[in-house]
Protein backbone atom coordinates (compact mmCIF):
# COMPACT_ATOMS: atom_id res chain seq x y z
CA UNK A 1 0.00 0.00 0.00
CA UNK A 2 1.40 3.53 -1.23
CA UNK A 3 1.69 6.57 1.70
CA UNK A 4 -1.01 8.43 -0.71
CA UNK A 5 -3.51 5.85 -0.72
CA UNK A 6 -3.61 4.76 -3.93
CA UNK A 7 -3.13 1.28 -3.87
CA UNK A 8 -3.94 -1.57 -1.61
CA UNK A 9 -2.44 -5.52 -1.63
CA UNK A 10 -3.60 -8.19 -0.26
CA UNK A 11 -2.20 -11.87 -0.46
CA UNK A 12 -3.10 -15.26 0.73
CA UNK A 13 -2.09 -19.17 0.65
CA UNK A 14 -4.09 -21.58 -0.80
CA UNK A 15 -3.04 -25.58 -0.81
CA UNK A 16 -3.56 -26.03 -4.85
CA UNK A 17 -1.52 -25.82 -7.75
CA UNK A 18 -1.04 -22.27 -9.34
CA UNK A 19 -3.49 -24.01 -12.49
CA UNK A 20 -6.11 -24.95 -9.99
CA UNK A 21 -5.92 -21.13 -8.15
CA UNK A 22 -7.03 -19.80 -11.31
CA UNK A 23 -9.38 -22.26 -12.05
CA UNK A 24 -11.37 -21.87 -8.75
CA UNK A 25 -10.37 -17.81 -8.57
CA UNK A 26 -11.85 -17.21 -12.08
CA UNK A 27 -14.62 -20.00 -12.87
CA UNK A 28 -16.04 -21.05 -9.59
CA UNK A 29 -16.05 -16.96 -8.02
CA UNK A 30 -19.85 -17.15 -7.21
CA UNK A 31 -18.92 -20.26 -4.86
CA UNK A 32 -16.26 -17.96 -3.02
CA UNK A 33 -17.38 -14.60 -3.10
CA UNK A 34 -19.08 -13.22 -0.39
CA UNK A 35 -22.42 -12.23 -0.08
CA UNK A 36 -24.21 -9.22 1.24
CA UNK A 37 -24.29 -5.15 0.87
CA UNK A 38 -20.13 -5.15 1.71
CA UNK A 39 -19.18 -7.25 -1.08
CA UNK A 40 -22.20 -7.48 -3.70
CA UNK A 41 -24.37 -5.36 -5.70
CA UNK A 42 -27.25 -7.77 -4.80
CA UNK A 43 -27.09 -7.39 -1.37
CA UNK A 44 -29.47 -9.71 0.06
CA UNK A 45 -31.40 -10.53 -3.43
CA UNK A 46 -30.14 -13.08 -5.20
CA UNK A 47 -27.59 -12.66 -7.59
CA UNK A 48 -24.70 -14.07 -9.33
CA UNK A 49 -21.25 -13.51 -10.18
CA UNK A 50 -19.36 -14.20 -13.34
CA UNK A 51 -15.92 -13.66 -15.32
CA UNK A 52 -15.88 -14.41 -18.96
CA UNK A 53 -12.23 -15.84 -19.77
CA UNK A 54 -11.18 -14.10 -22.08
CA UNK A 55 -8.97 -10.58 -23.17
CA UNK A 56 -12.37 -7.86 -23.42
CA UNK A 57 -14.12 -10.31 -20.73
CA UNK A 58 -16.52 -9.32 -18.09
CA UNK A 59 -16.57 -9.64 -14.56
CA UNK A 60 -20.36 -8.99 -14.07
CA UNK A 61 -23.01 -9.81 -11.11
CA UNK A 62 -26.39 -11.08 -12.46
CA UNK A 63 -29.21 -9.97 -9.91
CA UNK A 64 -32.34 -10.65 -9.45
CA UNK A 65 -35.02 -7.36 -8.83
CA UNK A 66 -38.39 -7.25 -8.57
CA UNK A 67 -39.06 -5.63 -12.03
CA UNK A 68 -36.86 -8.28 -13.61
CA UNK A 69 -32.88 -9.16 -14.37
CA UNK A 70 -30.36 -6.94 -14.07
CA UNK A 71 -26.30 -6.86 -15.16
CA UNK A 72 -23.74 -4.68 -13.19
CA UNK A 73 -20.27 -5.15 -14.79
CA UNK A 74 -17.66 -4.21 -12.28
CA UNK A 75 -14.64 -5.21 -14.10
CA UNK A 76 -13.41 -5.38 -17.90
CA UNK A 77 -10.14 -8.17 -18.26
CA UNK A 78 -7.50 -6.04 -19.71
CA UNK A 79 -4.96 -9.33 -18.99
CA UNK A 80 -5.64 -13.15 -19.32
CA UNK A 81 -2.57 -14.73 -18.92
CA UNK A 82 -3.67 -18.12 -17.57
CA UNK A 83 -2.60 -19.42 -15.04
CA UNK A 84 -0.41 -16.64 -13.92
CA UNK A 85 -2.09 -13.53 -14.00
CA UNK A 86 -5.33 -11.63 -14.26
CA UNK A 87 -5.76 -7.82 -14.83
CA UNK A 88 -9.07 -5.84 -14.93
CA UNK A 89 -10.53 -2.30 -15.30
CA UNK A 90 -12.50 -1.77 -12.34
CA UNK A 91 -15.83 0.29 -11.85
CA UNK A 92 -17.92 0.04 -8.89
CA UNK A 93 -21.43 0.71 -9.45
CA UNK A 94 -21.17 3.93 -7.93
CA UNK A 95 -18.24 5.32 -10.24
CA UNK A 96 -19.09 8.28 -13.12
CA UNK A 97 -19.17 6.76 -17.03
CA UNK A 98 -15.24 7.79 -16.39
CA UNK A 99 -14.03 6.48 -13.47
CA UNK A 100 -12.22 3.72 -13.17
CA UNK A 101 -9.24 1.76 -10.82
CA UNK A 102 -7.02 -1.16 -11.83
CA UNK A 103 -7.05 -4.75 -9.97
CA UNK A 104 -3.79 -7.08 -10.59
CA UNK A 105 -4.28 -11.15 -9.57
CA UNK A 106 -1.13 -13.03 -9.50
CA UNK A 107 -0.71 -16.71 -8.95
CA UNK A 108 2.98 -17.42 -7.76
CA UNK A 109 4.11 -21.45 -6.83
CA UNK A 110 4.45 -21.46 -3.39
CA UNK A 111 5.72 -24.39 -1.68
CA UNK A 112 2.73 -26.94 -2.04
CA UNK A 113 0.21 -24.67 -3.08
CA UNK A 114 0.05 -21.00 -4.70
CA UNK A 115 0.41 -17.42 -3.71
CA UNK A 116 -2.77 -15.60 -4.86
CA UNK A 117 -2.16 -11.75 -4.51
CA UNK A 118 -4.38 -8.86 -5.53
CA UNK A 119 -3.22 -5.13 -5.99
CA UNK A 120 -5.70 -2.58 -6.64
CA UNK A 121 -4.73 0.30 -7.77
CA UNK A 122 -6.14 3.86 -9.07
CA UNK A 123 -7.48 5.20 -6.28
CA UNK A 124 -5.87 8.75 -6.55
CA UNK A 125 -7.66 9.41 -9.67
CA UNK A 126 -10.76 9.43 -7.50
CA UNK A 127 -12.16 12.80 -5.47
CA UNK A 128 -11.69 12.49 -1.62
CA UNK A 129 -15.33 12.91 -1.07
CA UNK A 130 -15.94 10.19 -3.76
CA UNK A 131 -18.80 7.80 -2.06
CA UNK A 132 -16.67 4.51 -2.70
CA UNK A 133 -14.12 6.03 -0.19
CA UNK A 134 -16.68 5.71 2.91
CA UNK A 135 -14.96 8.97 3.88
CA UNK A 136 -11.77 8.05 4.16
CA UNK A 137 -8.47 9.30 2.56
CA UNK A 138 -4.79 8.04 2.13
CA UNK A 139 -3.79 5.54 4.12
CA UNK A 140 -6.65 4.84 6.25
CA UNK A 141 -8.76 4.19 3.15
CA UNK A 142 -5.99 2.10 1.45
CA UNK A 143 -6.07 0.29 4.77
CA UNK A 144 -9.96 -0.44 4.29
CA UNK A 145 -9.54 -1.69 0.80
CA UNK A 146 -6.70 -4.07 1.23
CA UNK A 147 -8.94 -5.57 4.45
CA UNK A 148 -12.01 -5.56 2.05
CA UNK A 149 -9.56 -7.69 -0.56
CA UNK A 150 -7.82 -9.51 2.48
CA UNK A 151 -11.47 -10.75 3.64
CA UNK A 152 -12.40 -11.66 -0.02
CA UNK A 153 -8.92 -13.52 -0.33
CA UNK A 154 -9.74 -15.20 3.33
CA UNK A 155 -12.88 -16.55 1.83
CA UNK A 156 -11.21 -18.03 -1.53
CA UNK A 157 -9.07 -19.49 0.69
CA UNK A 158 -12.01 -21.30 3.05
CA UNK A 159 -13.56 -22.71 -0.22
CA UNK A 160 -10.49 -23.99 -1.71
CA UNK A 161 -9.94 -25.90 1.37
CA UNK A 162 -13.15 -27.05 1.88
CA UNK A 163 -13.41 -27.98 -2.19
CA UNK A 164 -10.21 -29.12 -3.63
CA UNK A 165 -7.39 -32.00 -2.55
CA UNK A 166 -4.03 -30.04 -1.67
CA UNK A 167 -1.84 -30.14 -5.00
Amino acid sequence: MTAGGDSAAATVFVAVSVEDAFEVFTAEIDRWWRRGRRFRVAGAKVGALTFEPRLGGRLFETVELSDGERTFVVGTVTAWEPPRRIALEWRNVNFAPREKTAVEVTFTPSGDGTMVRVEHRGWAALPDGHPARHGLVGAPFARMIGMWWGDLLSALREHVASSRSPS
